[in-house]
């Protein structure tokens, strides 16, 4: 285990490194405490490439948090669409309504109060406490554990509360000193006027772009002459894998009712998997989804089985297959709460699942 010196040399060196080689142009960088907030719960189990552009989208169509608490959740859930994870952006909205009614709008400072809002908890609070209002909070995210999981020689999956009590021991530990001077002792010691959030951001960037999950550049890291794995040739082991288990396979068939380029959609319920969002009726067989095709008395002219696919989830992994019905007439079923007829195309701007956008992209290419 690292000492305490060496612990705070190891804030010093992220620091330096970040001002050299860090990433500086990120959308979400020195801005105010809702754009951090929002790309820190995009970036939850996304990578930064993927997040940037819906980020950018978001932020335009809902500028303030007044902004998005006023728009329905349809608006929001369409913006996230693609993102996956939805409970996350029903969060995001219904923070920002809380935001609104309890705080007037503006972000609370506090980190006790941060946490009483759904969907952040003690990482979030903690980066928008440090790269929004500079205060000295300690962050784990997955990409920050894995740092420091090889850079102190914790082993154990960190998924494990004992492993992560130890991660988390570290990350309070190696926080650069608290205050730093400002003004100008601060020039004559670096000029590091906000050294919390450069540190905050340098622990990001190591995980994402130096101390990598697979092929992590070792020879370019600034902490590698201490680092606790490299040093006894453990980089592959550390941290240790989640523990093996076999993942539960289920299967579903979407029944794509066509008539003429519109499709039949129902809205899901709003908690459970796809909550909220716009999909084909499902079942859980083509024998299921044939009966009730019948028992709602509907014609089709033909039908086609397409190819079945797999949408992997964190616990569990779907195979879908669409059974494509091409109908002579639009049934009663679509006059029913929460089902509607669209077109193919305006289909794919709702908030619509991944797996379901696959679908209907597919049936558009084919159509025009």
């Amino acid at each position: 285990m690292n000492g305490l010196n060496e612990m705070s040399n190891f804030a010093s060196r992220l620091i330096r490194w970040q001002h050299q080689h860090g990433r500086h142009d990120l959308p979400w960088q020195a801005a105010d405490a809702y754009r951090v907030w929002l790309s820190e719960i995009m970036l939850q189990q996304t990578q930064v490439a993927t997040v940037i552009p819906y980020y950018q989208r978001f932020i335009a169509s809902f500028p303030t948090i007044g902004a998005l608490a006023a728009a329905s959740e349809e608006q929001v859930l369409t913006h996230w669409s693609g993102l996956g994870y939805y409970a996350r952006g029903r969060n995001l909205h219904r923070t920002a309504r809380l935001i609104v009614e309890q705080h007037g709008g503006e972000f609370p400072r506090q980190y006790a109060q941060m946490l009483e809002l759904p969907g952040i908890g003690r990482s979030t609070a903690a980066a928008i406490c440090a790269l929004a209002y500079h205060e000295h909070r300690a962050i784990l995210d997955g990409n920050v554990k894995r740092v420091l999981a090889r850079y102190c020689g914790i082993e154990g999956w960190a998924g494990e509360k004992k492993v992560e009590d130890k991660l988390w021991q570290q990350a309070e530990a190696m926080l650069p000193e608290s205050p730093r001077p400002s003004g100008e002792r601060a020039r004559e010691r670096g000029g590091f006027d906000n050294d919390i959030a450069i540190y905050t951001q340098a622990l990001m960037d190591m995980g994402a772009t130096i101390c990598t999950r697979g092929k992590p550049k070792c020879t370019v890291c600034p902490v590698q002459h201490d680092c606790a794995a490299l040093l006894t040739g453990r980089i592959t082991e550390l941290p240790s894998p989640r523990p093996r288990k076999a993942v539960p396979e289920r299967h579903a068939t979407f029944l794509l009712l066509i008539h003429g380029n519109d499709i039949l959609l129902e809205k899901r319920p709003g908690s459970g998997i796809w909550g909220g969002l716009w999909c084909p009726p499902q079942f859980d067989d083509e024998a299921a989804a044939k009966d009730w095709f019948v028992r709602n008395g509907m014609n089709a002219s033909n039908g086609e089985r397409l190819e079945t696919f797999a949408h992997t989830f964190t616990h569990f992994k779907l195979h879908i297959t669409p059974l494509k019905i091409q109908l002579s007439r639009k049934p009663l079923r679509a006059a029913q709460p929460g089902s509607v007829w669209l077109d193919v195309g305006e289909a794919l701007q709702a908030a619509i699942p991944t797996p379901v956008r696959k679908i209907l992209r597919e049936l558009h290419s084919a159509t025009f």
